[in-house]
C-alpha cells in the first residue's frame, strides 16, 4: 500500500454518526444551522480569536477577505511565490496585482529584509504565508505595515494550532485565513475560516459568502456562495475534540525523523522556531549536496511506494497560466527558486508509525 505524504485524520465512525444524527431529524443541512454555530464557537475558543467566519474552503475564505477589505482595484499585494496556487490565484481573481518577495533560507517564509523595498504608492496590502507550520516574522511585518498604512492578511493554511509566545497564529495581522482541507493538520473534509479582530468585517464577510442576502426579501450585496454546510461543521466538531492528541502523534514522528536525518551531510532540516508551539504540519527536507538530488530521492522513495512531495514546486510566479504576465518571473526570487528545486516533504501524519519513519529514512540513507 502506498504511503502518502499525508493522511486524513478521522474521528471514530460512530462518533461522527452520533454528531450528525440530529440532522436527519431537522433536515437543516446548510445556512448557519446548529452544527455551524456550535463549531464556530468551539473554534473561536480554541484559536483565541475575537471574530471568526467559516467558509466552504480556504480558497474562498481568502478571496472573500480580500474583497471584504475593500482594497483598491488593481492595487498591489506583496506576497511570496513559495506557496500553494491558491494564494496567488486569490489575489489575481480579486482584481489585484501580486508583487513577489523572496523567502529566507531558514524557515522559508517571506524575507522581511526585502519587504519594504517592494512597497510603492500602489501597494494595498501584504499577504505573507506561514509555511509548513513555520510562522512569519510577524513583529517585523506589523512594524512595516504600520509605517506604510497597509493591511496584513496572513495565509495561515499551514498554521492551525501554532502559537508564538502563547499567542495564536489566528491573532496576527488584520486577518488570517485557515484551510480545513482534508490534507491539513485539522480538517472538515473541505472548509476554511477567516479570523480577525475588527468586528465590522463580520457583516461584509457574511454578505459575500451568501449572495448578499440579508433577509427573505432583502439582497443588499452582490455576493457569491461560500457557505460551510452542516456535515462539514460536524466533522470539524469531532476532529477538534482530538486535535491536541493528533498534533502530539505528529510530533513523535517528527522527532524520529530528526533523530535519523539530523547532521547528515547534504540534508538540511528546518530548525524549530524559538518560542513557537508547532503543529508538525509537514516535514520539509532540503537536499543540497547530498549524494542524491531531490528528484532522485523522490523517485527512489516512489519505487518503494512512498509518495513524498515536491512542495512547493513549481513556484507560483512560474505557472504556465501567468506566462508573459508582468511581474511573474522566478528569477526575481532566487532563494525561493533554489529551494523549490531542492525541497521534498516527507510523509507525516498522526498515524505514521515510528517503524515506517525508520523505513523511509533507511531508504534515503542506505
Amino acid at each position: 500500500m502506498t504511503i502518502n505524504v499525508t493522511r486524513s485524520s478521522l474521528p471514530a465512525f460512530e462518533e461522527y454518526c452520533e454528531e450528525i444524527k440530529e440532522l436527519w431529524d431537522s433536515r437543516w443541512l446548510t445556512n448557519n444551522g446548529v452544527k455551524h454555530k456550535a463549531f464556530s464557537a468551539m473554534l473561536k475558543a480554541y484559536l483565541d480569536t475575537p471574530c471568526l467566519t467559516l467558509f466552504a474552503n480556504g480558497h474562498l475564505a481568502l478571496e472573500n477577505i480580500l474583497e471584504a477589505m475593500k482594497l483598491p482595484e488593481g492595487g498591489e499585494v506583496i506576497t511570496t511565490p513559495f506557496t500553494f496556487a491558491s494564494t496567488t490565484h486569490a489575489i489575481v481573481r480579486s482584481g489585484l496585482k501580486p508583487v513577489f518577495c523572496d523567502i529566507n533560507d531558514r524557515d522559508y517564509t517571506i524575507d522581511v529584509t526585502q519587504l519594504e523595498s517592494l512597497i510603492t504608492p500602489e501597494t494595498a496590502a501584504i499577504l505573507p504565508v506561514h509555511v509548513y507550520g513555520n510562522l512569519c516574522d510577524t513583529d517585523a511585518i506589523a512594524s512595516i505595515a504600520r509605517r506604510h498604512g497597509l493591511k496584513v492578511i496572513y495565509d495561515a493554511a499551514h498554521a492551525f494550532g501554532v502559537r508564538r509566545g502563547g499567542v495564536s497564529a489566528a491573532c496576527f495581522g488584520d486577518a488570517s485565513m485557515f484551510s480545513f482541507h482534508a490534507t491539513k493538520v485539522f480538517h472538515t473534509v473541505e472548509g476554511g475560516a477567516v479570523c480577525y479582530a475588527d468586528s465590522r468585517l463580520e457583516q461584509p464577510l457574511n454578505d459575500i459568502k451568501n449572495f448578499g442576502i440579508h433577509g427573505p426579501e432583502d439582497v443588499l450585496y452582490v455576493g457569491g456562495n461560500a457557505k460551510m454546510n452542516e456535515l462539514q461543521a460536524a466533522m470539524g466538531i469531532c476532529n477538534l475534540r482530538h486535535i491536541d492528541d493528533e498534533i502530539k502523534k505528529r510530533g513523535e514522528a517528527d522527532r524520529r525523523y530528526r533523530e535519523r536525518l539530523a547532521g547528515v551531510r547534504g540534508i538540511k532540516l528546518c530548525e524549530p522556531q524559538p518560542g513557537v508551539q508547532p503543529n508538525y504540519a509537514y516535514f520539509p527536507v532540503v537536499f543540497d549536496g547530498y549524494r542524491f538530488a531531490r528528484d532522485e530521492v523522490a523517485e527512489l522513495l516512489k519505487k518503494h511506494d512512498i509518495a513524498a512531495r515536491k512542495y512547493f514546486y513549481p513556484l507560483t510566479n512560474s505557472f504556465a497560466c501567468y506566462s508573459g504576465t508582468e511581474g511573474f518571473e522566478p528569477n526575481s526570487t532566487p532563494v525561493a527558486a533554489d529551494i523549490a528545486q531542492k525541497m521534498l516533504t516527507l510523509p507525516l501524519f498522526a498515524d505514521l508509525s515510528i517503524q515506517t519513519v525508520d523505513r523511509i529514512c533507511d531508504i534515503i540513507l542506505k
